[in-house]
């Protein structure tokens, strides 16, 4: 049982160690080009994508910690650690590099993952399944957001 939860904190500690990265570059590139974009209608606050990728993140960990448990697939671990390097790496080129088409195609990429990953789970846990479906959707809508973003500027 110990061994269950320490994985989860592991798991846990990897997907927040890559947002960290992120959030990083974010914090220390973002200004003054961010403010200098223009930006669609429905861009959310700020202060709005901490929190939703907090939770994101911990659901996404749950899930892939339940799938974990449930089978011991290191093919679905690795897909999913890959799915997190893609997921790491947007806020280093959109923010980073100022690359907003490159951060799209990245979008894309995360969300084939995503789909993958979902179908996945569907098969083995519906928590899991579940669990992925709010991430799926705001990756969806970041798609929409950054498409938008490309458009405008």
């Amino acid at each position: 049982m110990y061994n269950k939860y320490l994985s989860l904190g592991l798991i846990l500690l990897i997907t927040f160690s890559a947002s960290a990265i992120g959030g990083f570059v974010t914090a220390n590139l973002k200004e003054p080009w961010y403010s200098e974009l223009i930006l669609p209608s429905f861009n959310p606050p700020s202060q709005v994508f901490g929190p939703v990728w907090s939770l994101l993140y911990i659901f996404m960990s749950i899930a892939i910690w339940n799938v974990w448990t449930i089978t011991n697939s290191k093919k679905i671990l690795a897909i999913y650690m890959v799915h997190l390097f893609f997921n790491g790496i947007w806020s280093i080129i959109f923010f980073g590099f100022h690359n907003i088409f490159l951060a799209l195609i990245d979008l894309l990429i995360i969300l084939v993952f995503i789909i993958l990953l979902t179908k996945i789970y569907y098969k083995i846990s519906k928590i899991s399944f579940l669990l992925m479906l709010p991430y799926l959707l705001w990756s969806a809508f970041a798609l929409i957001l950054n498409a938008n973003i490309f458009y405008l500027n």
